[in-house]
C-alpha cells in the first residue's frame, strides 16, 4: 500500500515557497552575477549554483525574513568564488553587452576604460560599486546585503570610488 500525503491548500511547500520567491527577482541574480563576471553562460552557471545553494539552505532554516538580500548574499558570493577558481583575464570581446544606460556623451572607448578599471578592484570592493551602481541599491540595502553597519558601508564605498578615480585619472596620465 503506498501511502501519500495530502497536500493543504492553506500553506505552501517550502520548495513552493522558495521558487515563488525565486521567480521575482531570478533577472537581478543573473544582472549581478553578470557583473561580476561579464559573460553571459558564467553568470548563468553562477546563478544556477547559488539558486541550489540557496535551495539546500532555504530547506534547513526556520525561515527567511529577507530573501531577495539572502540571495544577493549567495551570488555574490558564489561568483566570487567563481572569480577565484578560474582567476582568467577578461577579453575586450566579453564586454558586448552594456551594464549601464549608455549616454551619448561617453565614448566606447572610456567605458572600456571604466570596466578596466573595476577588473582592477579586488572582488570584494568591486561588490560595493556593483551594488550601488548596477543594482542600485540604497546603502542601507547594501548594509543588509553585506551584513555589516550602513556607515561602514558609505565609508567604504566612498574610499572605493576615490581608489577607482584616482585609477581612472591615473590611465589618463599614463596615456598622454
Amino acid at each position: 500500500m503506498i501511502f501519500i500525503r495530502p497536500k493543504f491548500k492553506g500553506r505552501p511547500s517550502k520548495e513552493e515557497q522558495f521558487s515563488e520567491q525565486l521567480t521575482g527577482i531570478r533577472e537581478k541574480l543573473y544582472r549581478l552575477a553578470y557583473c561580476y563576471v561579464k559573460n553571459e553562460q558564467e553568470a548563468l552557471d553562477i546563478v544556477s549554483e547559488a539558486t541550489y545553494k540557496g535551495f539546500l539552505a532555504y530547506g534547513k532554516a526556520q525561515s527567511v525574513t529577507y530573501f531577495d538580500t539572502w540571495m544577493s548574499r549567495i551570488v555574490i558570493n558564489a561568483a566570487i568564488d567563481h572569480i577565484r577558481r578560474s582567476k582568467r583575464s577578461v577579453s575586450i570581446e566579453d564586454y558586448g553587452k552594456e551594464l549601464v544606460a549608455s549616454e551619448p556623451s561617453t565614448s566606447t572607448e572610456e567605458k572600456l576604460d571604466l570596466y578596466e578599471a573595476l577588473d582592477r578592484l579586488v572582488p570584494d570592493e568591486k561588490t560595493y560599486i556593483i551594488l550601488k551602481f548596477f543594482t542600485d541599491m540604497s546603502f542601507r540595502e547594501m548594509a543588509e546585503v553585506l551584513d555589516i553597519s550602513e556607515n561602514t558601508v558609505k565609508s567604504k564605498f566612498y574610499r572605493i570610488l576615490n581608489k577607482l578615480k584616482a585609477q581612472l585619472i591615473e590611465g589618463e596620465v599614463d596615456e598622454r
